[in-house]
């Protein structure tokens, strides 16, 4: 099955967001920080990234421009996870390069399908 870099700064998020995919099947990595996912994201050649948009350092949307703007990791979908729920954010994140958004809170089927869409 598919591996899966969950980036969150909040444990208690990031534990569900991995408890969720990997009761769907998935392999997770997971980070509590962008800049260290960038370097994830280059070693383990994940499938797919679930990224939090607020996060102390660099921003899950900067995190999503450098993964997009890295020959390497260009074509690695990027599913944006954030409490952030206006259109306004979701077209944003689109324009960074996101390939999905979920707003929490989120229901575990939310989120798989969002993951299985971009990583087909």
């Amino acid at each position: 099955m598919a591996t899966v870099l969950v980036v969150e700064d909040t444990i208690s998020e990031m534990e569900l967001i991995s408890g969720y995919l990997r009761d769907s099947g998935y392999t997770v990595i997971s980070t509590t920080d962008a800049k260290e996912a960038l370097v994830k994201a280059e070693q383990h050649k994940p499938d797919v990234v679930v990224s939090d948009v607020v996060m102390p350092g660099m921003s899950g949307l900067e995190l999503c421009r450098s993964l997009k703007k890295n020959a390497g990791t260009q074509k690695l979908p990027v599913v944006i996870c954030t409490s952030k729920n206006q259109e306004l954010d979701r077209l944003w994140a689109m324009k960074q390069g996101a390939d999905a958004y979920v707003t929490k809170p989120f229901t575990k089927e939310e989120l798989v399908r969002a993951v299985r869409l971009v990583a087909n």
